[in-house]
């Protein structure tokens, strides 16, 4: 099987733990807030630690806007498929077409049965599922002839169909045996198995059972999305499947994508760190290999949305700025199209009356060979700089408008608490100060990380970069000093409202001296890390 072409979509798997239930929303809210696509949450109605599934996802709709939810995947038995389809339709149109519907036959027939549901056996679960999926469907054809199905299982008699979704929902399947494969290529939108119960060496043999199947009735391979629930941790050598660094997850994921047709990945994590990390490192790589493989094969599927630049934070933050020396070689970067990524230029905007460097002292490095074509692993290795700073800078917003909100008295107390869970999933000391230490540690913990392991290859790899590099770790240092002063700004604020001016200028000292050395790094260094391979 090879790839279909489809959108590369990206998502969670969460748990609906009931005594954490506002972590789990906020895992949500987190999912949108780094740029993902799909919120999807498990549907055990059985298990009494649980939140119910459907109104959880009722929920997180309503609090979201971009993301797409569903269940993954809900339990039939338990959800009567006349209802579930008005269910579906309804949350479809209210969310704007954001709704889709992983669907499965059931399992745990003792805790089905204990809710007063039927206690079936395999074979008839798929049975009923096959009947399930006739229901929906002629349910959601709106202005269509009354439905009438008489099933062994499910049985509609007269009923009107409507609403219709606001959208075409797609019906995936988390099947496994040959009989759900072969009902998945006749019927469904979308495979929606879990690599824990299918490892990717299985997948090749499934999926041609689905391929057989569609063909067979009249459909092509192509019409049914393949999506694959994932687990792993970014520890190890890589040597296990999603078990190390990023980049060897991007790896494997593109080359599902690429050989078994795999367009969508949802991280079945309920950890706000690996959620962040898919977002940052995972998925900006996963589609530059992708993205580059298809344009090399002349492929017409879409290739997933480009990724998104830094909504300059810079230019997200308030007050008059004042222009500063953003380096001659500002642009370098944007000169090399076979890059794949312009570094972001500094857009000289100062807000602080202080500079914590002199930047026209800058070293430069050796410049790009023009006529240099890069592998797309060379590619990503360039992107994935630029992904991670994208992160900060984000972050950063977020910070500045936090701060900005509270201060000026525009956010209560109990607000900036909610908003801060969203952003952070810290559990307890909920103020102000919570997050803008927590942003702190990120941005320093990025620079060790730099400093350590990053910069002693680019040394040995490169002896021209020796300046650049020495310069880089300097203003590293000189970034710690001012995260410190943001510090001790808040702790003058916590201790009284005379805090608020020391704050607000901690911060714009902050913004101009991060977003210009992310910039001046970029401009230094993408290149280099394509070219030397070191990431």
């Amino acid at each position: 099987m090879a790839d279909h072409g489809h959108e590369l979509l990206f998502g969670t798997f969460l748990t609906p733990v009931a005594a954490e239930a506002d972590r789990v929303v906020a895992l949500a809210l987190l999912t949108e807030q780094v740029g993902l696509d799909l919120v999807t949450v498990q549907d055990h109605p059985y298990q009494a630690r649980f939140l119910d599934t459907w109104t959880l996802l009722s929920v997180i709709a309503a609090r979201t806007s971009t993301v797409r939810v569903s269940p993954n995947v809900a339990n039939l038995p338990l959800r009567p498929p006349a209802v579930l389809a008005r269910s579906v339709a309804t949350l479809d149109i209210l969310s704007g077409g954001r709704v889709e519907l992983g669907l499965g036959a059931g399992a745990f027939w003792d805790g089905i049965a204990a809710l007063g549901g039927p206690r079936l056996t395999a074979a008839e679960g798929v049975g009923a599922l096959e009947e399930g999926i006739r229901v929906i469907r002629a349910l959601w054809a709106e202005g269509g002839a009354s439905v009438r199905i008489d099933g062994r299982h499910h049985r509609v008699h007269g009923a009107h169909p409507g609403p219709a979704p606001a959208h075409d929902v797609g019906i995936w399947l988390g099947a496994y045996k040959r009989r759900m494969l072969g009902i998945t290529g006749r019927l469904a939108d979308g495979w929606l198995p879990s690599s824990a119960y299918a490892a990717p060496e299985t997948l090749a043999d499934m999926n041609a059972i689905i391929d057989e199947a569609a063909l067979a009735a009249g459909r092509s391979p192509a019409d049914v999305r393949r999506l694959y629930n994932i687990s792993g941790g970014f520890s190890g050598s890589g040597s296990t499947f999603l078990r190390g660094p990023a980049d060897v997850w991007a790896e494997q994921l593109a080359e599902l994508t690429l050989e078994e047709g795999t367009s969508v990945y949802i991280l079945a994590s309920d950890d706000p760190d690996d959620i962040r990390r898919f977002a940052a490192e995972v998925v900006p790589a996963v589609r530059e290999l992708v993205e580059a493989e298809r344009a090399l094969a002349g492929s017409s599927g879409a290739a997933g949305p480009e990724r998104a630049g830094s909504e300059g934070a810079g230019g997200e933050v308030s007050g008059a700025g004042k222009a500063g020396n953003a380096g001659k070689a500002e642009n370098r970067g944007s000169a090399i199209p076979a890059l794949g990524v312009t570094p972001t230029p500094d857009d000289g905007v100062r807000l602080a009356d202080v500079q914590v460097w002199d930047e026209s002292t800058r070293p430069t490095g050796p410049a790009p060979d023009p006529d240099r074509t890069y592998t797309p692993r060379e590619r990503a290795a360039g992107r994935h700089l630029v992904d991670v700073h994208d992160h900060l800078r984000r972050e950063l917003a977020e910070v500045r408008r936090l701060v900005e909100q509270v201060t000026d008295g525009s956010m209560d107390p109990g607000a900036a608490r909610s908003h801060i869970n969203t952003m952070t999933m810290r559990q307890n000391n909920w103020t102000v100060g919570t997050y803008c230490e927590s942003y702190c540690r990120v941005v320093t913990t990025h620079h060790t990380i730099e400093d350590q392991s990053l910069f002693p290859g680019l040394r040995r790899a490169d002896a021209r970069l020796v300046p650049v590099i020495d310069r880089l770790e300097q203003e590293h240092h000189a970034i710690h000093d001012v995260l410190e002063g943001v510090d001790r700004a808040l702790v003058a604020f916590v201790a009284g409202p005379d805090g608020r001016a020391a704050l607000r200028s901690a911060m714009d000292l902050l913004t101009d001296t991060l977003l210009s050395h992310l910039s001046y790094e970029e401009r230094e260094l993408v290149e280099p890390l394509a070219r030397l391979g070191i990431l």
